[in-house]
This record gives structure tokens, C-alpha cells and sequence, in this order.
């Protein structure tokens, strides 16, 4: 593969990306004054500058110059419901009316509390925060204070917000905790870290299926051993099913039959607004009672009654564990078509993930940890993000996709042909592809 026929490729599509976007880049540039980088949030960056959205309708998204897109990236996964459903809008005003910032406990949070309770079995009790990541901080917090214990495993490729990020150490940006960095999928190494280091750990972290590296699905096998060693050694398995609750009726991991003693949750559980929750096992949540518990658990927003309304709303009218079953096999179905098309092109080029989320990657073989995935040159990943804009289709430059309600079959159908066009465009590139 001849390296400066992919960088004349992506250069090509730089160019025709920034002459059909002069509103996004003058708004890019505008913002760049009072932003880093026009930017709050570095997941929505890319170069040479990014989309600005001014419109969200269904699974439709407009850019601020007019263009249309099918969205294949829904909020990444938060926005299950696409934009604007009414369900979620008529609940959101009907809180409104009755006051915002009511600075007390309120008619809201108890109803979805118990909501997420029946529908998590392994959750008995739980408190909200306002992200996934705050959920992920106050889990492993509870976890130091019942065991005592100062270790965390986690493991590579592991991403459980903005600072719980893990490569082969922790990023830069990631909390101090004590973290033991383990392979993901690994069950050997699990095994002689866990069990060397056992009356150290307080917590094992993971992912049933780590979305931000790639939509990795943990083998079972690699589950369940970490469920018997957590045991074995006195710490919490806490499973992060921030992204992977949607991905079946009751849970990626209730789908597994592996309970965890705490669970974090958030994104789409929160109707399209800011949420969070972390729960389990009602010894360890009584930390948090502050009748009697010595932990205390701030946060002005956590109880805010529009999040609270249009939680209750979604997953009462909308993603319901059987929209959530039929909208996991949609993805099941799509993802087969895609690798068959891969595949039946002869190139290395797969869609890795369960359900309703998805990865494309530009490599053979299984994929069972970023190691896996090391060959990949990103810049393929790039020239597939620019191919799909120009077809009308908004997803992730990391080749991530997510499904939503809205989304239509002839949208699905759109996303298959696009991706058969940019093999066909772009096939003397991809690895695996005959050469004539």
C-alpha cells in the first residue's frame, strides 16, 4: 500500500470537504477566538475543521450550510430516541411548568429510580449523577470504601469517561487512582494479576463490550473468570454499561447471565438529556444513605427534573426492553450484511460490535483487543468518514456507528450501498484487496 497514494486520497477529500462547507468553517473560525480549537468536548473534532449541526429532526441531521444527513452516530448512542420525539418534549415542558431548580427532593426521581431498578435486576438500589463519567468516579469510590482496598483493575482499550481513559497505561487526563492495567479478553493474564495481587484490589472496571476502542466484545469465558476471581479475592466486579445497557431488553450483561455487584449507567437513560446512575448491591449503595452512611454524594443537578421526566418518558414510551430487543437485532442484521459485503469484496474490512452499535475496522482476523486492531491506518478510517458525508450519512471519524429508533430501512440500506461504493472507490487502498 503506497503511503502517498492514501495521504493524496485524503488530501483530495479534505478539499472537496472544505469548498462545500464555508459556513462550518467560518463558524469554526469564529469560535476558535473563545475556544480551544472551537472546542468543549475533543470526541467532535476533526480536521481540517469540523461540521457545525444547526438541525436535528428524527434520524436527520442539517449542517449550517444546508446539507442533509441520515445520522449514524445518534449522540454517541445517547440519542436512541433521535432528535426532538415528542414524547420526550411534551415531558420535558410538563416538568418545566411546575418549576426547574426546585432544590429538594421531587416527584421525578423516585419513579425512575424505580423504573431502572425493575428493568436492572442486578441494581437494588442507586443514585443518579449528571454523566456516565461522575458514575464511573462515585462506583469505584464505593468500591475503596467497602473493601478498604486501594487497587483497580482495569484494561487496556477500557474507556469509562473523560478521566477513565486506558491505553497501555492511563491517559494522561485519567484520575490517580491506583490502576492495575490488565490485556482486556485475556483470561490467563486475568487469572495470575488477580490472584498475585488479590488482598490489594478493591475493584475490577470493565466494559461488557468497549465501545470507544472499537465495539470489542468481551468473550464470556473472560467474564465469567472475572466473576469467580472478584469473588475469590473479596472485590466488586463493577461493570460499566454506560453505552452497553441498550444493548438488549435488560442489559448487555443480564443478556450474559453475569451479575455484577455494581453497575454504572448513563447516555440514553436520560431521554437525550445529562445523566447518570451507579447501583447494585443495596450493602454497598448504603455507603450513600445519609441517614447512616459515611460517604456523602453531592451534585446540584443530579436529581434535575428534566432529565428526570424525559428518562421516565424515553424508556416508558419509547425504548422499552422490546424496542430495545428488536433495535439490537436491526444492528445484528446489519452488521451481517456489511461483513458479507466485506468479504464477499475481498478486502480486510469488518464491522466488529453487538446490537446496535458497530466499529468499522480495516483489518482481518478476529478482533479481541486493540492489539488486534494495531495493523489499522487511521487514515483509512479518515477517508471513510469524508466518503460517507458525501453520501449524505453523518457518523464517527473513528468508523463508529450507532443506531437509533427513527433510522429507516432505506436508511440501512443507504449505509450498506455507501460503504459497497467506497470499496469500490477506494479499493487499490484497502488492505486485502487484489491487485491487478
Amino acid at each position: 500500500m503506497a503511503h502517498a497514494d492514501i495521504d493524496q486520497a485524503l488530501a483530495a477529500a479534505h478539499r472537496r470537504f472544505t469548498e462545500g462547507n464555508p459556513a462550518s468553517l467560518r463558524q469554526f473560525e469564529a469560535q476558535a477566538r473563545y475556544m480551544p480549537g472551537a472546542n468543549s468536548r475533543s470526541v467532535l473534532f476533526y480536521a481540517p475543521f469540523p461540521l457545525t449541526i444547526a438541525k436535528g429532526e428524527g434520524a436527520t441531521l442539517w449542517d449550517a450550510d444546508g446539507h442533509r444527513y441520515a445520522d449514524f452516530i445518534a449522540e454517541y448512542t445517547a440519542g436512541v430516541y433521535g432528535h426532538s420525539a415528542p414524547e420526550i418534549r411534551e415531558a420535558v415542558a410538563e416538568a418545566m411548568n411546575s418549576g426547574i431548580n426546585l432544590t429538594g427532593h421531587n416527584l421525578l426521581e423516585g419513579r425512575l429510580a424505580r423504573l431502572i431498578c425493575e428493568r436492572f435486576a442486578q441494581i437494588e438500589q442507586l443514585r443518579f449523577t449528571n454523566s456516565g463519567t461522575e458514575a464511573n468516579l462515585m462506583a469505584l469510590t464505593a468500591a475503596l470504601h467497602f473493601t478498604g482496598r486501594r487497587k483497580i483493575v482495569v484494561f487496556t482499550g477500557g474507556y469509562h469517561g473523560g478521566v477513565l481513559g486506558f491505553g497501555a497505561k492511563p491517559l494522561p487526563t485519567t484520575v490517580p487512582f491506583d490502576f492495575l492495567v490488565l490485556p482486556y479478553n485475556d483470561e490467563r493474564t486475568a487469572r495470575e494479576q488477580i490472584d498475585r495481587h488479590g488482598p490489594e484490589i478493591a475493584a475490577v472496571l470493565l466494559e461488557p463490550m468497549q465501545g470507544a476502542s472499537g465495539c470489542i466484545p468481551a468473550r464470556l469465558e473472560f467474564l465469567q473468570a472475572l466473576r469467580e476471581l472478584a469473588t475469590r479475592v473479596g472485590a466488586l466486579l463493577i461493570f460499566d454499561e454506560v453505552m452497553t445497557s441498550r444493548l438488549a431488553p435488560h442489559g448487555l450483561a443480564n443478556k450474559l447471565g453475569i451479575r455484577s455487584d455494581l453497575t454504572t449507567l448513563g447516555k440514553y437513560i436520560g431521554g437525550g438529556m445529562s445523566f447518570g446512575a451507579f447501583g447494585g448491591r443495596a450493602d454497598v449503595m448504603a455507603l450513600f444513605d445519609p441517614r447512616t452512611g459515611p460517604l456523602a454524594h453531592s451534585g446540584t443537578f443530579n436529581n434535575n427534573v428534566l432529565t428526570m421526566a424525559a428518562g421516565h418518558a424515553g424508556l416508558t414510551k419509547l425504548f422499552t426492553p422490546e424496542a430495545a430487543g428488536a433495535l439490537a437485532a436491526r444492528g445484528d442484521a446489519m452488521r451481517q450484511r456489511l461483513n458479507a459485503l466485506c468479504a464477499s469484496e475481498g478486502v480486510a474490512m469488518q464491522f466488529t460490535g453487538i446490537g446496535s452499535l458497530m466499529n468499522a475496522h480495516f483489518v482481518g482476523g478476529e478482533v479481541r483487543s486493540t492489539d488486534d486492531l494495531a495493523p489499522v491506518d487511521a487514515r483509512l478510517r479518515q477517508l471513510l468518514f469524508f466518503h460517507l458525508l458525501s453520501e449524505g450519512i453523518y457518523t464517527s471519524p473513528r468508523g463508529f456507528v450507532v443506531l437509533s429508533l427513527p433510522l429507516t430501512d432505506a436508511d440501512i440500506d443507504r449505509y450498506v450501498a455507501a460503504i459497497g461504493s467506497f470499496i469500490g472507490e477506494y479499493r487499490a487502498l484497502l488492505p486485502g484487496a487484489a491487485r491487478n
